[in-house]
């Protein structure tokens, strides 16, 4: 069994999250206000998910095209790259290839990986 991915869009309005399991179907789309209630919020539910997966976790950070640099950091622990994890890794997204979807939750074609991985 392959490693689940994932990509957490942040914007100034919302942050989006994509799950793709290891043939790259979605898995968990969510979508979250910009403001957690506790710093480790989004961190603590990645890591929950590497967790459920049986893997570490590789998160693709994509931000919006007019997002505040300071929302990636508010949203992953107050800092400017988020805290180490052995369960999680952040990488830097470039703009995804489309791929199918689950429906509901709104669009996220702008987060999908395409084939080979990391879009």
């Amino acid at each position: 069994m392959n490693p689940w991915r994932g990509v957490l869009r942040v914007s100034r309005h919302e942050v989006k999250l994509l799950i793709l399991n290891e043939a790259g179907q979605d898995t968990l789309k969510a979508r979250f206000a910009p403001n957690p209630q506790h710093p480790r919020a989004m961190l603590t539910l990645l890591e929950g998910l590497a967790l459920y997966s049986g893997h570490r976790l590789t998160v693709a950070l994509s931000a919006g095209v007019n997002s505040p640099a300071w929302l990636c950091c508010r949203l992953l622990g107050n800092e400017l790259w988020p805290a180490e994890s052995q369960l999680v890794a952040f990488t830097v997204a470039r703009r995804a290839k489309r791929l199918g979807h689950l429906s509901g939750l709104g669009d996220f074609r702008a987060l999908r990986f395409g084939p080979g991985g990391r879009g």
